[in-house]
């Protein structure tokens, strides 16, 4: 005898393995760490004050 589902409930989990794994590649794609992206701002304010440093006053 076949075995009986749920066809509300069967929707229910395959929207849900479609959406996880939507989100799993959005991560990958887009996704940074905390540290990532704190370590990204800080290089940047170095360089920018780096910059700042070496202009020259024209006044």
């Amino acid at each position: 005898m076949a075995k009986l589902i749920n066809l509300r409930q069967a929707g229910k989990s395959l929207a849900r393995a479609k959406k996880g794994a939507q989100g799993t590649e959005n991560a990958t794609k887009f996704g940074r760490t905390k540290a990532q992206k704190l370590q990204e701002k800080q290089a940047a304010d170095r360089a920018r004050a780096t910059l700042d440093a070496h202009k020259r006053d024209l006044s």
